[in-house]
């Protein structure tokens, strides 16, 4: 049996269900294949634990999602998607200070800066005018195919030489560097640090300071909104566009190999079924398993398998959900309102957990990222409840444990109901009674988020790390930054290409582009042949 379209799509992620939304739109005949029994990869929600509450199985806010221009020209509020946001984007108490809020009203950010430093308010003020001057331009030139000519020379006329340079430079700042340089107290530390780990940065990392600034500065632009009724109803409205543009979406459909014919990317192979792609296969894949696991080997260059093998994968996670009979009773009332908490006591406790995991050491007290689904989105769980998550991350490959359960990174059940524990004694210490409050729990290890998803490789939720030696140029390896592969008509459109991490389609969209473009050549060049 031998069934052809004119694109395959492998994976069902938001980066495979925006390539294919982009292609029906302009009339190619489209497929998207999903391993899982639904769509969505690591966009996905359910009431897993109880009736009634939501829980998002991986991400759950999407502050890139606010100000991607391809989610936004998808136009998916026309397929039913709707936004939410917590009264508060994000707290982080402190053991012996205020609680640092960041808020979509600028005067309570600046008053929580304040309460750290006098004039440190006034400071992210500056910060955030600067930011806002830059953002749509700025985001356009990120998100698009690299190099991004014509949006880079947007930002550039906006910046001027001088302007353009302080932003470069700004952008190659570590954390620590970046708040040493325009905040006098910790706080200003704590919010752009707390941020640039989220992109897998650490504070010494060059480029973390921008990371955790861009986070920041949507954070209060635009907020971290949330899909109202869980994260699985933006893969909905993903899923209802490409059905009425055309595109067909096929579950439970493993991809077992890619065909490559001529030496070009002809189909893949389903169940043993030969399907047909026409103009091009676009891999929703982690880099690894691409050239790895789906091409024959002899149709990847040495040079490739070479790459692959020292491909960075960013930190494992560890996450853990419950349901609560109530909202956590935190000891700061600023952060009951937060949509996302973070737990870390400073900048100096930020680095040291990043070393540990460096190391390969599990952290004895780790930083975490909360997530009060219910503040955030009042639909997740039945009124006067809360729908709770929060994860940290662990090192990929654990040579000790900090802490004294002994773990060594088997995730095995005693291993996982211990470093659960642990986190949430770490939660107990800034919300006294939130044990009390738990209805249920529910863990995944790194095993689990990797055998739910396989292209979170024991949890890596960037597809291979944000550090800058694997941005840009070098994503996924030397001299890319694009979606070609190193087989004609196949195209990388994971997280694993540019611009990387992050529910914001590009990646997905990029390789539509390269897609289109490399099938407009071809049949101009059959043309002149002809």
């Amino acid at each position: 049996m031998d069934e052809q379209r004119d694109a395959i799509i492998v994976g069902a992620g938001p980066n495979g269900l925006t390539a294919a939304n982009l292609l029906a739109d302009r009339g190619w005949r489209v497929l998207v294949l999903e391993a899982q029994p639904e769509p969505g990869g690591a966009v996905r929600s359910a009431a897993t634990m109880e009736d009634g509450f939501i829980t998002d199985r991986f991400s759950a806010f999407y502050p890139l999602g606010a100000v991607s221009p391809v989610l936004a020209d998808l136009g998916l509020e026309h397929h039913g998607l709707e936004w939410g946001h917590a009264p508060a984007v994000l707290a982080n108490p402190t053991p012996d200070g205020p609680a640092l809020v960041l808020s979509r009203d600028r005067a309570v950010t600046a008053r929580s800066l304040d309460a750290f430093a006098a004039g440190d308010g006034d400071r992210w003020r500056e910060l955030q005018d600067r930011w806002e001057h830059v953002e749509d331009a700025l985001m356009d030139a990120f998100m698009r195919p690299f190099p991004p000519v014509r949006h880079g020379l947007r930002l550039l006329a906006r910046l001027g030489v001088r302007g353009a340079g302080e932003l470069v430079r700004t952008g190659l700042l570590p954390v620590r560097r970046f708040a040493q340089e325009h905040f006098d107290g910790d706080g200003g530390a704590l919010l752009i640090g707390g941020c640039g780990l989220h992109a897998d940065m650490t504070p010494e990392s060059a480029a973390s300071g921008f990371f955790g600034w861009m986070l920041a500065g949507i954070g209060q632009s635009r907020g971290w909104p949330v899909p109202r009724g869980g994260s699985g109803a933006l893969t909905e409205a993903l899923v209802r566009r490409l059905t009425a543009a055309g595109g067909e979406l096929r579950c439970d459909a493993p991809v077992e190999r890619i065909v490559v014919d001529d030496d070009r990317a002809a189909g893949v192979v389903v169940d043993g079924t030969v399907l047909r792609a026409r103009r091009g296969v676009l891999a929703d894949v982690v880099a690894p398993t691409l050239y790895e696991s789906l091409l024959p080997e002899r149709a990847v260059p040495p040079q490739v398998h070479d790459d692959m093998a020292r491909y960075q994968r960013g930190a494992a996670t560890f996450k853990v959900n419950w349901t609560l009979d109530g909202a956590v009773p935190w000891r700061d009332p600023a952060v009951r309102g937060a949509g996302t908490v973070h737990l870390a006591g400073s900048l100096d406790e930020l680095t040291y957990s990043s070393a540990m995991l460096a190391c390969g050491r599990i952290p004895a007290d780790p930083f975490l990222l909360i997530g009060q689904m219910t503040t955030a989105d009042p639909s997740r769980s039945p009124a006067g409840t809360e729908s709770l998550w929060a994860y940290t991350s662990v090192p990929q490959g654990v040579r000790s444990d900090e802490g004294d359960d002994r773990l060594d990174g088997s995730w095995d059940h005693d291993q996982n109901r211990r470093f659960a524990d642990r986190i949430e004694a770490r939660i107990e210490r800034d919300a006294p009674g939130f044990r009390g409050l738990i209805r249920a729990r529910e863990i995944q290890s790194p095993r689990s988020l990797q055998a739910d998803d396989a292209n979170l490789l024991l949890g890596d939720k960037s597809l291979g790390t944000a550090q800058l030696h694997q941005q840009l140029v070098f994503r996924p390896r030397v001299g890319m930054g694009r979606p070609e592969t190193a087989v004609p008509g196949l195209y990388l459109a994971s997280a694993s290409a540019h611009p990387g991490g992050g529910v914001h389609g590009a990646c997905g969209a990029n390789a539509a582009s390269a897609a289109v473009a490399h099938d407009r050549v071809r049949r101009l060049t059959s043309r002149l042949r002809g």
